[in-house]
């Protein structure tokens, strides 16, 4: 069975939107280091979370995450 992850295009959306780390930690109530660690792919956002992001950049969640095999 191959491998899947949850890849994202939160780095390029949220430059788009002229919004920082910190910015957008703060808009969905997380740590900056929180919103790092997703856009590296290191931690898998909560569903609940994976929403508050892509609703705080102004794209439907299947424009910011999708899974990667």
């Amino acid at each position: 069975m191959s491998a899947t992850k949850l890849a994202n295009r939160m780095k390029a959306l949220r430059g788009e939107a002229g919004l920082t780390q910190a910015e957008l930690a703060a808009a969905v109530q997380v740590t900056r280091k929180t919103i790092n660690t997703v856009e590296n792919g290191v931690f898998t956002p909560s569903a609940l979370l994976a929403l508050k992001i892509a609703e705080a950049l102004g794209k439907p969640v299947e424009d910011v995450f999708w899974i990667e095999r």
